[in-house]
């Protein structure tokens, strides 16, 4: 069995400044955006950020977060930030692929956010890739297994036990109050990104192709 793990195309994706028109546009001019791209599904456990949004919001109003996608669990989720009064929570319809690294640009932390299952311990979610190659730092709320062994070993960004809202909390208050360290690992994801990108992963796929027909 050979592997050729997941990556991302560092042509589309690549650190950029924060757009003025989506920082205005959803009044982000003065916060720390925690960005969670892609699906809003059974399997992330959103539930999760929406209490975690709660306790923020009474400790740094400076925090706000921003889903960008749609999915099953996405009206039940509205439904929830409404409830507790959640003004620190956004959400915002899918968008056009070609528009993400935009809003990449103003995310000061990427969140990666999956449900305390063991079978999603084996699981690398692409918007980690992403994450690095837009120099953007990651809190990865997963089981430990290889996202959470990635995020670690590349040091680009924080690990804490899923479905846990005051260990969420806590990883996010580090990484908004400790720039030196958002800094640390946007840097730390830029200089590793080269090892998960698109075109390494078809050289190699085509290495493999070339073995096994030789």
């Amino acid at each position: 069995v050979i592997t050729v793990l997941n990556g991302v195309n560092t042509i589309t994706f690549f650190p950029k400044k924060p757009s003025i028109t989506l920082l205005k546009k959803w009044g982000l001019e003065d916060s720390i955006v925690i960005g969670y791209f892609g699906t809003l599904g059974m399997a992330h456990a959103l539930s999760n950020v929406i209490e975690t949004a709660s306790i923020l919001k009474n400790i740094d109003q400076r925090i706000k977060i921003l889903f960008v996608g749609s999915g099953a669990e996405k009206s039940q989720l509205m439904k929830l930030a409404e409830e507790n009064d959640n003004q620190n929570v956004i959400f915002i319809p899918p968008q056009p692929r070609k528009l993400m690294p935009d809003f990449w640009s103003i995310c000061d932390i990427a969140l990666v956010h999956l449900k305390n299952a063991e079978a999603f311990s084996e699981v690398i979610p692409s918007k980690i890739f992403e994450a690095m190659a837009t120099k953007c730092p990651i809190i990865l709320a997963a089981p430990k297994g290889e996202s959470e062994n990635l995020v670690v070993s590349e040091s680009i960004g924080l690990w804490v036990p899923p479905e846990d809202p005051e260990a969420l909390t806590n990883g996010i208050l580090k990484l908004a109050n400790d720039e030196r360290l958002r800094v640390k690992f946007g840097q730390n994801g830029l200089i590793n990104v080269g090892k998960y990108s698109r075109e390494r992963q078809a050289k190699e796929m085509l290495a493999v192709f070339k073995k096994l027909t030789t």
